[in-house]
């Protein structure tokens, strides 16, 4: 195992219990040996993007440790999708019962066929920055040299981009 380095992650669903669908991918994570929750952000209620034809998602960041390489770390959140949801979505930007993306791996710069970090689109997505800014509002993008908070600030008028702020649940 590599030694412990910070992430974010984006975590989402719009279908199902979303709410318990969130809860359930947290605990999913917790109990994973090389990956340590540090922080939930809290849930918002996010319009979907690019397909907007389907329910709105719930929407939420966490703040990880991690002793998995930024591939290693993709493949468990890849098998964690997997195992939650068995049908898939059914296309892309499609409906799906857990989404597991990460968003910022130690502020490394990555660039292959299969991950790109930063997150590519995170500086275009409210549904993204919201809850990333409850826990990491000064994590600096690596390639904008902007923080999350400045970010959001630049998006976060454009109204097809709600987000609503759900209340808090219990993470024990």
């Amino acid at each position: 195992m590599e030694p412990w380095k910070t992430a974010f992650l984006s975590i989402g669903s719009n279908k199902g219990d979303k709410r318990g669908n969130l809860v359930l991918a947290v605990d999913v994570l917790t109990k994973d040996e090389g990956i340590r929750v540090e922080r939930v952000s809290e849930f918002y209620k996010t319009a979907p993007q690019n397909y907007t034809d389907q329910d709105w998602f719930v929407n939420a960041a966490l703040k990880i440790k991690t002793q998995y390489t930024p591939v290693q770390l993709l493949d468990r959140l890849k098998m964690f999708e997997r195992e939650m949801d068995r049908e898939g979505k059914p296309f892309r930007f499609g409906p799906r019962i857990i989404d597991l993306d990460i968003i910022d791996y130690d502020g490394q710069i990555i660039r292959t066929e299969r991950l790109e970090l930063p997150h590519p689109r995170m500086h275009e997505r409210c549904f993204v920055l919201k809850p990333l800014c409850d826990i990491g509002a000064n994590l600096v993008h690596p390639v904008l040299n902007q923080t999350t908070d400045e970010l959001l600030k630049q998006i976060e008028t454009d109204e097809s981009q709600a987000v609503i702020a759900l209340a808090q649940e219990e993470f024990s």
